[in-house]
């Protein structure tokens, strides 16, 4: 039976832990620069995210961390999920499912216009996973991204 808990501000160590497992996976393991601090900050102080928990047995086994976000064709919130990751050893159960499906039902209770999230090309499995759950590629659109160093000179720019 999987269970869902809210991560508390005494899980930080805990939500960088599978943040760490997920990058592993992702082959991006030197990108991760956060620490329990910074994720106390932004998660609790400052609401910028939430993170739940799937447990199974009493013990975490796979985490979401989304946002809401705001969809102004829709006039409505949206959901963004920014990870999403169950422990290799508990693959297969459905607890990815059921973790989107707990976030869908937030969504919808929510009246909330959409979720949304990113997943990377190579990844054929999750890819072949969100399809089978009615989700679909947005391949009109392309992702950009100021890093923090972009975001200053930009800010700083006094052209």
């Amino acid at each position: 039976m999987i269970e869902f808990r809210v991560a508390q501000r005494e899980d930080c160590a805990l939500i960088l832990s599978f943040i760490q497992s997920l990058a592993k996976y992702e082959k991006l393991e030197g990108s991760v620069i956060a620490t329990e601090q910074r994720l106390e900050e932004w998660l609790f102080d400052k609401m910028a995210a939430e993170v739940i928990f799937a447990v199974v047995d009493g013990k975490e086994v796979g985490f979401a961390l989304y946002f809401t976000n705001f969809s102004t064709f829709l006039g409505k919130a949206g959901l963004y999920l920014e990870d999403l990751f169950v422990l290799p050893e508990y693959r297969g159960r459905g607890i990815g499912k059921a973790l989107l499906k707990s976030l869908a039902q937030m969504a919808e209770d929510c009246d909330f216009g959409r979720m949304e999230w990113v997943c990377l090309d190579w990844n054929t499995d999750s890819i072949e996973f969100y399809k089978s759950i009615g989700a679909q590629a947005v391949t009109d659109w392309s992702i950009y991204r100021l890093s923090e160093d972009a975001i200053k000179a930009l800010a700083n720019n006094r052209e």
